[in-house]
């Protein structure tokens, strides 16, 4: 059996969310936690407007979570630590039979960071995979949804600081990802950038997830984050990812068209230089699920997502309170294809 994993733009079943539980990115006072319960309701509630929502909920926060989502979004139970479920769920892929199967990374906490608790929610792929009722396909790398950018034509988009983590996959080399890549997702054509924003590089980052730096909208084109203020250190760093776009090409041989998506204005908050990003979106049937910062920029953004999915409504959630605890709407969210 071989596997492909399509592209985001792909139909979709459903969307897999997971609600926030107590735990360190929830917050520590009642109006943080009222604020990414709310946040994580308001991107759910945004995606019902296109296709179902199924949100994992740890036991003792499931009457709660009913205060906040619809009677629309359905719940599942199972014991969680945290509530990014791009990272934590599995992948989706199709089977060369055009089934839809799910690829179950490990996960350790980012790199078995410190600060991070995963033995639960190093069960979730297994979990959603069997919830779903579709195969599982165990893989042994460390990997996270994040992680991983497609064009549902065997072209990947990877960090070296992820997959080459020595907290991750110490003893893989860049073949040995490609390879694994190849068999769980059907990648043919692996581009590896040198790194992700530095917010997310710091402490309690990923190590540089590419899915706020990078993501290829259609085959050939690709939409990259461009920080315009030379006093932010993502400065340089989008001039890297550029740079080695540039020197890249996608998987049939030809240079990428590339979107440069501008990052808001908003250049610190209370912890330092922010990397928000309107990369970090979900697309959906009929839709794309925008992060907004009461900024600026927010229309410039949502004005080229428009034109990279034509057709498609735009729709925009406040992402600073999840940004706040690491990450933005892709990261909170997993996307099942329809088969196909």
């Amino acid at each position: 059996m071989t596997y492909l994993m399509p592209a985001e733009t792909a139909p979709q079943d459903k969307v897999w969310m997971a609600f926030p539980c107590e735990g360190y990115s929830l917050g520590d006072t009642e109006t943080a936690k009222d604020e990414a319960r709310s946040t994580w309701a308001a991107v759910a509630h945004a995606i019902l407007e296109f296709e179902p929502v199924t949100m994992v909920v740890d036991p003792s926060e499931v009457a709660l979570a009913r205060k906040y989502l619809s009677a629309d979004v359905e719940i599942v139970e199972k014991p969680l630590n945290d509530a990014w479920m791009r990272d934590i769920g599995p992948t989706f892929v199709h089977a060369d039979d055009g089934s839809v199967a799910a690829v179950d990374w490990v996960f350790n906490g980012w790199g078995a960071q410190d600060w991070a608790q995963w033995d639960k929610d190093s069960k979730i792929g297994r979990f959603v995979a069997e919830t779903a009722g579709v195969e599982r396909v165990a893989s042994p790398m460390v990997n996270e949804g994040g992680g991983i950018q497609v064009d549902g034509t065997g072209t990947v988009l990877v960090t070296e600081t992820v997959q080459l983590d020595s907290g991750r996959n110490p003893e893989l080399s860049k073949a040995d990802v490609e390879a694994e890549l190849a068999r769980t997702i059907g990648a043919k054509h692996v581009i590896w950038l040198p790194r992700g924003l530095t917010r997310d590089s710091e402490r309690f980052g990923t190590r540089g997830h590419v899915d706020i730096v990078a993501s290829i909208p259609t085959p050939g084109t690709v939409m990259v984050h461009v920080q315009r203020d030379p006093t932010h250190p993502d400065f340089e760093v989008s001039k890297i990812v550029l740079d080695t776009l540039r020197n890249s090409h996608d998987g049939y041989g030809n240079e990428w068209t590339i979107v440069e998506m501008p990052a808001p204005e908003t250049l610190k908050d209370a912890e330092g230089f922010v990397d928000y990003s309107y990369i970090n979106h979900l697309v959906v049937n009929g839709g794309v699920i925008a992060c907004s910062y009461d900024d600026p920029v927010d229309g410039e953004a949502k004005s080229i997502l428009q034109q990279v999915y034509p057709g498609r409504k735009v729709v925009t959630v406040d992402a600073r309170p999840i940004f706040e605890r690491g990450g933005g709407i892709h990261c909170i969210t997993q996307h099942q294809p329809s088969p196909r």
